[in-house]
């Protein structure tokens, strides 16, 4: 493959075959090598094929392969010309994180914090299938998809100023709950309230060096020692079917004939199914934001309980990761309508936008890029520039770089967690097969990722975090 170096932390495959615009990688040589173990570089190559693709494709720093499109994958189209891929947003369809704040600090914690993580365990439920501590009917599901975050407020879980700072507000208005199947709903029914596997985590963390004073303060990070809570999951297999569900339909209507891959299935965005997938896919969304808002709320409840306070747990943000949006951005010197497919990329708007909540305008939207277990995470904030270089995204995390199958004959469940213990971060989990699949060295390096993403301009470092309390599924 002709793959070019544009800079140290820029690689470029020009615009060959059936490639209707270049890709482009922004990573270091050393993340590089990284993602030329898979197939992430061919699947940039094919998303650039796609009708009505806009610039450029785009891969972030900790791209690896995905179903037809690379996770760390970004690539917008044309709303008139343009498609809607199924494998653009992935299977867990708004994957993403939110960041509670707290006036808390790890020494405050330190008699606590052993009973604080097993609370948070009996309160949230976690793991493979795991049901949810809410039962709903049908009616009020639908009423979920419909409203999302501001259903979970509206009964009580959380505060209204929460869904300011969640992105969307925590509600994409074009979701449609007569468009989920209902094998979805099914799967959705039990689940709601639930944090899953996977890469999936709760973490109790704190501050652990402060690199943007003005932005930590707009984001209400003080000072190292900082107590702070991060919740990291998705849509559960409600929004797993939804995409299972689409690509057989798009399979059926339209075929793969033509396609440099069969997974790169897709509708046209204006068509009757491009529209039906969008608000089945919104409805998705819909329900992770309720899923992380319960969760956020019962995290603030066992803080009560233990603590004798939520003291200052104000939401800081909350980012998707796999999504697909309808925005305005500038392209050719004119600003257009497109719809930016983010799998495994955090949105990253700079100061000024209007999606932007009102107390962050000044300094850009709050990007939260969590690491692996064990490993630090990081507070970014969006840039002008990310605007020009990636339809305004970066990273959304570490990124593997090994199989689950191979991390678990590599490594035991047991084992990390007393590394963890000699480390003063306690684990929680429902599996040792689990947390042995998410060891931190079956993934990138997450301060260089960050790093590339920092010096390219895709973010602005503002705050590295620490974990002291990890939960797992």
């Amino acid at each position: 493959m002709d793959l070019r170096k544009i800079d140290d932390n820029t690689w470029e495959i020009p615009k060959q075959g059936e490639m209707r615009v270049p890709a482009v990688i922004y990573s270091s040589a050393r993340l590089l090598d990284d993602i030329k173990r898979d197939q992430t570089l061919t699947q940039a190559r094919n998303v650039a094929c796609l009708p009505g693709i806009e610039r450029m494709s785009y891969v972030m720093p900790d791209a690896h392969q995905g179903y037809g499109f690379p996770i760390g994958g970004v690539a917008a189209f044309d709303l008139d010309e343009g498609i809607i891929s199924p494998g653009g947003v992935g299977y867990d369809i708004n994957c993403g994180v939110r960041l509670l704040r707290t006036d808390f600090t790890a020494e405050d914690l330190a008699d606590k914090r052993k009973e604080l993580l097993a609370e948070i365990f009996k309160e949230v439920p976690a793991g493979v299938g795991k049901g949810g501590v809410t039962r709903l009917s049908r009616g009020v599901l639908k009423d979920i998809l419909v409203k999302g975050a501001e259903w979970a407020v509206e009964n009580g879980y959380g505060r209204s100023e929460d869904l300011e700072r969640t992105e969307e507000h925590g509600r994409m208005k074009d979701a449609a709950a007569d468009t989920v199947s209902e094998r979805a709903l099914e799967r959705g029914l039990p689940q709601l309230g639930t944090l899953g596997s996977g890469n999936h985590f709760l973490e109790i963390q704190k501050v652990h060096e402060i690199y943007d004073e003005a932005a930590a303060r707009a984001f209400g990070l003080r000072a190292a020692g900082q107590v702070l809570v991060m919740i990291h999951c998705g849509s559960r297999g409600l929004g797993h079917q939804v995409a299972t569900d689409y690509i057989e339909m798009m399979e059926n209507a339209f075929g793969v004939k033509g396609l440099p891959d069969r997974e790169l299935v897709h509708a046209p965005f204006k068509s009757p199914q491009g529209r039906q997938y969008y608000r089945s896919m919104c409805a998705a969304v819909n329900y992770a934001f309720a899923n992380r808002q319960m969760i956020a709320h019962w995290v603030r409840d066992v803080f009560t309980r233990v603590l004798g306070s939520a003291k200052g747990m104000d939401q800081v943000y909350d980012v998707c990761h796999n999504v697909a949006k309808v925005e305005e951005h500038e392209v050719s010197g004119h600003s257009r309508r497109l719809v930016v497919h983010r799998k495994g990329a955090t949105r990253s708007f700079g100061p000024g936008r209007p999606e932007i909540p009102e107390c962050y305008r000044s300094v850009g939207q709050p990007v939260i890029i969590p690491g692996s277990m064990g490993t630090a995470s990081f507070v970014l904030a969006g840039t002008k520039e990310a605007e020009a270089l990636s339809f305004s995204s970066t990273a959304h995390g570490a990124g593997r770089v090994m199989s689950r199958h191979e991390a678990v004959r590599r490594f035991r469940g047991e084992k990390i967690r007393d590394d963890l213990a000699r480390k003063g971060i306690e684990l929680k989990s429902t599996s040792w097969k689990g947390v042995a699949e998410e060891a931190s060295e079956a993934y990138k390096d997450v301060d260089e990722v960050v790093r590339v993403s920092h010096e390219v301009g895709l973010g602005r470092l503002v705050a590295k975090v620490v974990p002291i309390g990890v939960m797992k599924g």
